[in-house]
């Protein structure tokens, strides 16, 4: 039954029902048990995202396919997961070097003094979001920690339990000489770190959510020296987040295992437009030359 509240709320569609809208609308629907069985296993809220490059005013271009939509979708699946590979990678990286860094500048317990951090409010944000992840943790090491040092827990074991977000958040509140201690073992500088901790933390949260990246921006913008901005026309890509990448890994072969596997992937799905994602005609050539 439907209440008057809800009167303004578009009502559910059953999966023929939502089959019917996409033909209605002009898509080609090559085989209409395979669209079922792919909406009873897809949203089709988070399907009809992979529609919008193919349609104008809610029609369908000439040609537009069930399955071409079924191919992004699967493209974009494959290529969050490439960079979840990466980005983890670079997550433990960060955990490694701020845990390190602080543990031998200000001590085991570091986190616990409001002097080493800028900003007070953000201080007490961040013992409350630990003191959290450490009350739920399960993990064997912190409840080693419980046990024998009395829930007294050294940065190194407490950075384990922090998400991306909060470790570029503690990051971002180091004094501007911490962070640039931290940074210059990436090569770089506290400005370029703390932006791209942001956003790759964000990025991360997209990958590990089962975000859209085809035809996207980017909620947080890559800031990029005036060389890289020669060579990438926009911060807020796909693609100027595995430029990114690259830059904070400094691995050759890393990034020609990206390179492999991200052109494998362009050779699978032909029906992908790298522009959708950033990528210019001369990004293999771009990423080589880091």
């Amino acid at each position: 039954m439907v209440n008057g509240d809800n009167m303004h709320i578009k009502q559910p569609k059953t999966y023929e029902e939502q089959i019917d809208l996409l033909k209605k609308r002009g898509l080609i629907i090559e085989d209409e048990s395979y669209a079922i069985d792919i909406l009873s296993k897809i949203n089709y809220y988070r399907f009809s995202a992979y529609t919008l490059t193919l349609k104008s005013n809610d029609i369908f271009y000439e040609d537009a396919s069930f399955n071409h939509i079924y191919k992004l979708y699967e493209f974009d699946r494959k290529l969050r997961l490439e960079l979840l590979s990466l980005l983890e990678k670079i997550e433990v990286s960060f955990r490694t070097k701020i845990s390190y860094y602080l543990a031998h500048k200000y001590g085991s317990t570091s986190y616990l003094d409001e002097s080493n951090f800028k900003n007070l409010d953000y201080f007490n944000d961040m013992r409350t979001q630990i003191n959290h992840e450490v009350h739920r943790s399960k993990e064997l090491f912190i409840i080693h920690h419980k046990e024998k040092y009395k829930s007294i827990f050294p940065i190194w074991v407490v950075i384990e339990v922090t998400s991306f977000s909060l470790l570029s958040k503690i990051y971002s509140n180091l004094h501007d000489n911490d962070q640039d201690g931290i940074a210059i073992t990436f090569n770089n500088n506290r400005f370029y770190i703390r932006n791209w901790l942001y956003a790759l933390s964000t990025l991360r949260n997209i990958c590990a959510h089962f975000g859209r990246l085809y035809k996207r921006h980017l909620p947080i913008h890559f800031k990029l020296s005036k060389a890289d901005r020669k060579k990438i026309k926009y911060g807020n890509t796909t693609f100027a987040a595995i430029y990114v990448i690259c830059k904070i890994l400094n691995d050759k072969v890393l990034t020609k295992i990206l390179l492999t596997n991200i052109s494998e992937l362009f050779n699978e799905y032909e029906e992908v437009d790298i522009t959708q994602l950033g990528f210019p005609e001369n990004w293999t050539n771009i990423l080589e030359t880091i």
